[in-house]
């Protein structure tokens, strides 16, 4: 299981590469949620989401040991955090979408410098060929959270909030496959365990809260949420005995919620974030959180927005 040294590690790793984002105070959003809230700007991260840190602590371990070639299966912010690194670390990488990806989405793969290649339109099947297209070429395959170094990357997010403000008592964190909520999890719980840490997932993708249900790993039909980040359908082999050990609740939102969250946020706030990102500001403001009076710090997780679907 991963532990506090790794994600240390991951951040002197990735220092050169990636923002230590500011945390941003809202004082409207306070009254509403009758809590101090702050965000972690993620949205303001370099290629726009919370992705290149663990893709970025993944791809150069992957340099490290020989890896020429990088692939990864995703249409969205882990495709072009994967592409932009790899560029910047001068090796190629082929990046697999589904058939009908948005043009936008490709177009930031590219100008990263990421190579496209598309292949059906569900995960079940860009997975595979990219980790055949991996194996083709003496590449490597970077999973999207399902890994130790992409899970350690993102739990220095966790190390950046207790060291930009001391004074967090509770830490929002979106759920999707659990890289980002399983790094910062293990960051604050074996560093400062009296911080609550409370995830967040939308009433329609709600495979780990079925999961900590059950107490065992649960999969849900494909769901179609506006938060398309969240999208999977089950929590990772090796995040979720992490979320399981030291999570403190789980909430779940509306999809009216988070559109009421995301556009919130862009007229008050003057932040443009994405549907993933506004499910913990849903959760804040619809009260959700069981808190009242504390320092609510929630993690804006990426501003990635398909302006095609922004309407």
């Amino acid at each position: 299981m991963l532990i506090i040294h790794d994600v240390i590690q991951a951040r002197e790793e990735i220092a050169d590469f990636i923002h230590e984002t500011p945390i941003l105070h809202s004082a409207h959003l306070s009254e509403i949620c009758g809590n101090e809230m702050y965000f972690k700007a993620e949205h303001l991260q370099k290629t726009g989401s919370f992705k290149i840190r663990g893709a970025t602590h993944r791809v150069k371990r992957a340099v490290r040991e020989g890896a020429t070639f990088v692939t990864a299966a995703s249409s969205g912010n882990h495709g072009q955090a994967v592409a932009y690194i790899a560029n910047q670390l001068g090796i190629p990488a082929t990046i697999v979408v589904p058939v009908d990806a948005n043009e936008s989405k490709q177009n930031a793969i590219k100008a990263y410098g990421g190579n496209i290649e598309k292949c059906g339109t569900t995960s079940a099947e860009r997975l595979p060929r990219a980790k055949a297209l991996a194996k083709e070429k003496n590449g490597v395959f970077i999973p999207p959270y399902d890994d130790p170094f992409v899970m350690a990357g993102q739990g220095t997010i966790g190390l950046e909030i207790l060291g930009q403000f001391e004074e967090t008592d509770v830490i929002v964190v979106p759920i999707g496959g659990g890289g980002l909520i399983s790094g910062i999890l293990t960051a604050i719980k074996q560093k400062k365990p009296k911080v609550k840490v409370i995830g967040v997932e939308p009433d329609t993708a709600n495979d780990t809260y079925l999961s900590l249900k059950n107490g065992k790993i649960t999969a849900i039909p494909a769901t179609t949420t506006i938060a398309d980040g969240l999208r999977t359908s089950q929590p990772g082999n090796l995040t979720f005995p992490i979320v399981l050990k030291y999570l403190d609740d789980l909430v779940l939102v509306t999809e009216e919620e988070i559109k009421e969250a995301q556009y919130f946020v862009l007229e008050r706030m003057k932040q443009l974030i994405e549907p993933s990102s506004a499910v913990t500001v849903a959760a804040a403001m619809n009260r959700k959180l069981g808190v009242q009076g504390k320092n609510v710090v929630c993690v804006l997780s990426g501003g990635n927005v398909d302006f095609s679907n922004f309407r």
